[in-house]
C-alpha cells in the first residue's frame, strides 16, 4: 500500500555554512537542502517540532513531501539525515525534487516472514542477509512499504534471489541486468556461500551508486 503524501512549510535560508545553520536551530528550525531535477539547490529551513512529529513516525524516507517554500510548493522524497550523535535527532535534511508524473528511486526495506516454518533453520541454519534493503525506481504516489521474504519450507544450501519477491506494479529494481542474491541459508560454520553473496553484493552496490544524484557537497559540509 502507498503511503500518504504529507505537507510541510519551508523559509528560504539566505545564509548557509556552520554557524548559520546552528543559528537556524536554535531558532527551533532545521536547516535543509532541496536539489535535483537539474534546478539549482535551495537552501531552506524548516520548523522543527513539525518535521520531528514526521520523522519520529518512522518510514519518512520513503515518504512524498509537499514542500511548500514561500507560496511555491516543491514535490520531494527525502534523501539523507544528519542526526545528532547521541539523541538522533534530526539536524539537516536532504531532498530531492520529483516531477508530479515522475519516477523516484528508494530503498525498499526487507521483512522475513515464517522463519519458524523454515527447515533450514529449524534444524540449525543460518539465515544470512545479504542485504536489508532493495533500491528499486517506481512511481513517486506508489512506494511500496517493504518487500517480503516467505522462509516456508526452505533449507539449508538455499540462496534467495530478487526473483522470489513479489514486485507490485511499476516497480522495477535498480540493478536490472542480473537476478541478484538477498539472502542465504547456510549451515553453522558454512561461510563460503556468504562470503560469495556478500562479494556480489557489494560489488553491486557500487555499479549503482556511481549513477545515483547526490546533493552538492558544501550542502553536505555546512553541518
Amino acid at each position: 500500500m502507498a503511503q500518504e503524501r504529507i505537507s510541510l512549510s519551508a523559509t528560504v535560508r539566505e545564509r548557509v555554512g556552520k554557524g548559520a545553520a546552528r543559528h537556524v536551530r536554535r531558532e527551533g528550525k532545521l536547516p535543509a537542502v532541496i536539489y535535483g531535477n537539474k534546478e539549482p539547490a535551495e537552501s531552506i529551513c524548516l520548523d522543527y517540532q513539525t518535521f520531528a512529529v514526521e520523522y519520529f513516525k518512522g518510514n519518512l524516507s520513503s515518504t512524498v513531501i509537499e514542500i511548500d517554500v514561500a507560496g511555491q510548493k516543491r514535490l520531494v522524497i527525502p534523501r539523507d539525515f544528519q542526526l545528532h550523535p547521541v539523541t538522533d535527532a534530526p539536524l539537516h535534511a536532504d531532498f530531492m525534487r520529483i516531477a508530479a508524473d515522475g519516477r523516484v528511486t528508494v530503498e525498499v526495506a526487507i521483512h522475513v516472514i515464517n522463519e519458524e516454518k523454515s527447515p533450514g533453520l529449524k534444524r540449525g541454519g543460518i539465515l544470512n542477509m545479504v542485504r536489508h534493503e532493495i533500491e528499486v525506481t517506481c512511481p513517486f504516489d506508489d512506494i511500496p512499504q517493504e518487500f517480503v521474504i516467505d522462509m516456508d519450507g526452505r533449507d539449508i544450501g538455499e540462496t534467495i534471489h530478487v526473483s522470489a519477491i513479489t514486485l507490485p506494479d511499476g516497480v522495477k529494481p535498480v540493478i536490472d541486468d542480473r537476478d541478484f542474491t538477498l539472502a542465504t541459508i547456510q549451515s553453522r560454520g558454512g561461510k563460503d556461500t556468504a562470503d560469495d553473496a556478500a562479494e556480489e553484493a557489494a560489488a553491486a552496490e557500487a555499479s549503482a551508486d556511481a549513477g545515483t544524484e547526490v546533493a552538492p557537497e558544501e550542502e553536505k559540509k555546512e553541518e
